[in-house]
């Protein structure tokens, strides 16, 4: 037999079907007692002795109808408090479904500032490193001094660039014994000179010699340094394998 849970000196909490189904047997009961008052022959009068022994009447149907009350109260109760529970639980499956979708939204939403944020730091990078390249770029950018050294090292860059052969040291011992370094230096007297087309240059290159060796990249004059250098070693290189094998007029 289960234990009494009920605290003592504290009624027990009745809920509200305890309380109607109390109420119906409460009418039921009291239904019951007055028909039992009620003798066969309420048409004649007697004394308190003949009441008490004689015949109870009763009408089964009317206690039919009582018990037919209560069942009905009772099962419109529990439909009452069915409805109650299924609306709760609607609410309930609206309100969780309304979380789900504002995380769901909230996390989307998330997801988007976090792909718009790795996208302006991947351009913000990129450009980053175009003004790092357009920097090392301009720093790469080679200059040469406007003397003879000057002349000779940019010819060999040019020179390297384009599969010439030859050396600094092949080029100054050719240039100072063609023209002791002077750019400007012609040669009026020899037999090309003679013939229309005088040497002319660092490297004393005739004009013919110039056009048809001449490399690109470099100025169209003879009178050019670099390009008169440049022109000469490209004939040396095709004539002799380098301008480190010339070692006197060529």
């Amino acid at each position: 037999m289960p234990k009494n849970t009920t605290t003592p000196g504290h009624s027990p909490k009745l809920t509200k079907v305890h309380k109607l189904s109390i109420a119906g047997v409460a009418t039921l009961g009291a239904a019951a007692l007055a028909f039992s008052l009620v003798p066969g022959n309420a048409g004649t009068t007697t004394t308190d002795a003949s009441v008490s022994t004689g015949q109870v009447a009763y009408s089964e149907q009317q206690i039919k109808d009582v018990k037919a009350s209560v069942t009905d109260q009772l099962a419109g109760a529990d439909l009452k408090a069915q409805d109650i529970a299924a609306k709760k639980k609607a609410a309930d499956a609206a309100k969780k479904k309304a979380a789900e979708a504002a995380a769901k939204k909230k996390a989307a939403a998330a997801a988007a500032a976090k792909k718009k944020a790795a996208e302006a730091r991947a351009k913000e990078q990129a450009a980053s490193r175009s003004t790092a390249r357009v920097e090392v770029e301009t720093v790469a950018v080679k200059t040469y001094a406007n003397n003879l050294d000057g002349w000779i090292r940019e010819s060999l860059d040019i020179m390297s660039k384009n599969g010439i052969p030859g050396t600094y040291d092949g080029l100054y011992r050719n240039i100072m014994r063609e023209s002791t370094g002077n750019p400007n230096a012609i040669n009026g007297w020899d037999v090309n000179a003679q013939n229309g087309t005088p040497s002319i240059g660092l490297l004393q290159v005739i004009k013919p010699t110039f056009d048809a060796y001449h490399v690109a990249g470099t100025a169209w004059s003879q009178y050019d340094p670099v390009a008169n250098i440049t022109a000469a070693a490209n004939y040396a290189a095709d004539k002799y394998g380098s301008i480190d094998n010339v070692n006197s007029a060529y």
